[in-house]
Parts: structure tokens; sequence; C-alpha cells
């Protein structure tokens, strides 16, 4: 692909790319990082959706880790090891999600006082083993509802942020199945 070519193909044309003028974009606003002109998507609000997703997660951290230390029962090992499991993976949620919220310029908000405010799912501690179980499904179907509104709501606009919410859902999807399987066990 030479130089010169065109970036906005007509019908009969062949997509190309610009380089020279891709070259010199790229040289402007670098305190800008990841986000270049193509960003279309509105920042602010995709971070703040960001760190709502990312609250979440730490108060589902919380939650299973809680249940994880205080599940006592006859069938409390199986539950337990899937409770720890849940919790890794929620806190490697939590990292990536914080991870791409500085890519796009944000500060991730990992302040105590505003998690509970700002995350999707509520802390409850379960009563019983059963109840733990339920909880955690709650809050797993909730997560799920609240990754497909935010994948819907970003859509094109950041495929990045898109897919990353994408791969989360799945894991959720997962979690969800888990705690269903384990309440139909009880």
């Amino acid at each position: 692909m030479d130089a010169s070519s065109t970036t906005q193909p007509g019908p009969d044309q062949d997509f190309k790319i610009d380089i020279a003028a891709l070259r010199a974009k790229a040289r402007q606003n670098l305190e800008c990082g990841v986000i270049t002109e193509t960003y279309t998507a509105d920042r602010e609000k995709v971070i703040e959706l960001l760190n709502e997703a990312l609250a979440t997660e730490l108060v589902c951290v919380l939650r299973y880790k809680r249940h994880y230390f205080v599940a006592s029962g006859i069938h409390s090992d199986a539950v337990t090891s899937e409770f720890a499991e849940h919790a890794t993976q929620e806190q490697d949620h939590a990292d990536r999600l914080a991870a791409r919220i500085i890519e796009l310029g944000g500060e991730p908000d990992f302040n105590p006082d505003h998690l509970t405010r700002k995350s999707h799912s509520e802390y409850v501690e379960g009563t019983d083993l059963r109840d733990m179980i339920k909880e955690n499904l709650v809050a797993e179907r909730i997560a799920i509802d609240s990754y497909k509104m935010m994948i819907d709501y970003i859509g094109d606009k950041d495929p990045t942020t898109r897919r990353l919410l994408e791969e989360i859902l799945a894991v959720e999807e997962e979690h969800a199945h888990d705690m269903l399987d384990l309440l139909e066990r009880e």
C-alpha cells in the first residue's frame, strides 16, 4: 500500500489506508495515549461504567471470600472450593477493569467508601450454605445483566472495552451456572 492511498473508499473501491496521514496523526496528541481520533465513545461515561463494574467485582470478591471462610456443613468442601475459585476470578476481572480505566486516562476507584454505593450487586453475608449460594447466584445474575447493558451501550464505539466486558460476561455466566448447579445439589 502506498502513502497516497485513500481512506474513504466508494462502493466500487478497495479499502485503503492513507499511511502518511495515519503516521502524521499518530504523532499528534501523544499525551492522549490510546485515545485517537477514531475513538468515538464518550470516554468519561465509559470510565464511569468501568468504575461501577470495578466496584461490583470488588464487592463480589469480598462476598465470595467471606463465604469461603465461613461456609460450613456436610457439603461445604465442594462449595468453598467454588467460592475460592470465583473470588480469584472476580479479582482478575477487577484488575483488568482497573487497567482499562488507566488506559483510557481515568482513575480506578478503589475507595472502600465508594464500593457499595457504586456496585451493582450487594454485599449479602448469607445465613447458611444454601443462602450463600443463592446470594452469589443473585449477584452473578445482576452482573450478567449489567455487563450486557454496558456492552450494548458501548457497541462499536470502543471495541477493546467491549471485548473486555464480553470476556468478563462469559465468566460471570459460568459462575451463575456453577451456583445454580450447587443450589440444585443442595
